[in-house]
């Protein structure tokens, strides 16, 4: 009897040895041949805590927007990029833009950032670039939403509002920012001369006196030229359309949105279909732009417009930032399969229902996006899985677009009680 409980302690003893040696192999095995698991580890580590403000910029959630997928029977997916430092989806542009420019040699610390923006892009630059020991100076339309221009000057940039003209007016907001960095770069390079260190300065003593807006220290100016500059693609090239790639490990159906400058649908639709050709783009275009037709017809403008008939105002819409009459060098590297037309009821009455039924508050860009993604649903048809960009909240759009006393003088007010405007009861 003696033996056989020794023999039954000795078998107890070795098979819990081989159940704990199985048990430690097990997980030793899974943390070596589960590589995916254990980088997704260490990504999740090194962004529990971001280094100062310009790395919380980026790597926004993308949510799944119930209402608009229960209502079509695709996955409609928004990209919260209203949940960046400055608010918006800008904020990746000013970064890149800031950047490259420093890199360059195009711009030092102490210098100054220009821009001509309807908002966004400018309260992201006035964001960013102190952070990079610059300063802001912008050029604004001054029938943009006013809190806009307030955001600008809270956080700490001086801000020209000039009346809307033509892109070819030389006082055109933007033309204006780009005479405004070249006469900070004057202003340095006197400051320099008079300090000797380009020589000897023979200039008159009253040519300062022309360049007032700027202090005596300023080291220089760059204009950001988020039209032109394709940084803003690169940012998007770079930074978002990876993020949708990986947030959706792959499983996108589809991406569309609005354009402005182009960079974010340039970026993404370009990314997305070097990954797989399966992924289809859109555009979603507001009233009074001219890239639907050049998306949808080869041409900017209709045969009445090319007539001579066309608006000296062309943007008869309440939204902001979206919708343009040119080819700009970050749409030009769009990669899109088709567009859509969208109203300026349509874009209200979707960011009322988003509010109503998912309690998202979005500006109108978003809300034109979202239209863009019903539209593309519709299309498709059920099972598909469609991303759009969230660029930024309601906050920027209270005097405007979420004004109904504004609204009701253009016949905007918001009826709907469900996506019937879409053609979905």
């Amino acid at each position: 009897m003696a033996s056989v409980r020794i023999n039954g302690a000795v078998v107890a003893a070795a098979t819990t040895l081989v159940l704990s040696y199985c048990y430690l192999s097990f997980f030793r095995s899974s943390d070596k041949f589960d590589s995916r698991s254990s980088e997704e580890k260490k990504k999740k580590k090194k962004h529990s805590r971001r280094n100062g403000l310009v790395d919380a910029i980026g790597n926004t959630p993308l949510i799944r927007i119930n209402s608009l997928s229960e209502a079509t029977g695709c996955e409609i997916l928004g990209k919260c990029e209203f949940l960046n430092p400055g608010g918006s989806v800008k904020d990746r542009v000013a970064v890149k833009i800031i950047e490259e420019a420093l890199e360059s040699g195009k711009l030092f610390p102490g210098g100054i950032v220009t821009e001509g923006s309807a908002g966004s892009t400018a309260i992201s630059l006035a964001t960013v670039a102190p952070a990079y020991g610059c300063k802001c100076h912008v050029v604004i339309p001054d029938d943009a939403a006013i809190e806009k221009s307030q955001i600008l000057e809270a956080l700490g940039a001086t801000v020209e509002r000039v009346r809307p003209v033509s892109i070819t007016h030389k006082d055109h907001y933007v033309n204006i920012a780009r005479r405004r960095a070249d006469q900070a770069n004057e202003l340095a390079s006197l400051a320099r001369v008079a300090s000797g260190i380009n020589g000897p300065h023979h200039e008159k003593a009253d040519e300062k006196k022309e360049l007032p807006l700027f202090s005596d220290s300023v080291t220089g100016g760059f204009f950001a030229d988020q039209f032109e500059n394709l940084a803003n693609y690169r940012a998007h090239y770079e930074g978002t359309g990876p993020e949708i790639w990986q947030q959706t490990h792959g499983n996108i159906n589809a991406f569309v949105a609005a354009a402005g400058t182009g960079g974010t649908l340039a970026g993404v639709s370009r990314f997305l279909q070097d990954k797989s050709e399966r992924v289809k783009c859109f555009l979603i275009d507001p009233p009074g732009s001219g890239l639907y037709n050049k998306v949808t017809r080869g041409v900017m403008y209709t045969r009445e417009e090319a007539e001579g008939r066309r608006l000296k105002n062309p943007f008869d819409t309440i939204t902001e930032g979206i919708g343009i009459n040119r080819l700009t060098q970050n749409f030009l590297m769009a990669k899109l399969d088709g567009g859509f037309r969208g109203t300026d009821k349509e874009a209200v009455e979707m960011s009322r229902f988003l509010l109503k039924k998912d309690g998202l508050f979005v500006g109108s860009s978003s809300a034109m996006n979202c239209v863009g993604a019903v539209r593309v649903a519709q299309t498709l048809g059920p099972g598909h899985t469609i991303v759009t960009i969230l660029c930024d909240s309601g906050m920027r759009h209270l005097s405007k677009f979420h004004d109904p006393q504004y609204l009701a003088l253009y016949g905007l007010s918001p009826t709907a009680t469900g996506l019937e405007f879409l053609g979905i009861k």
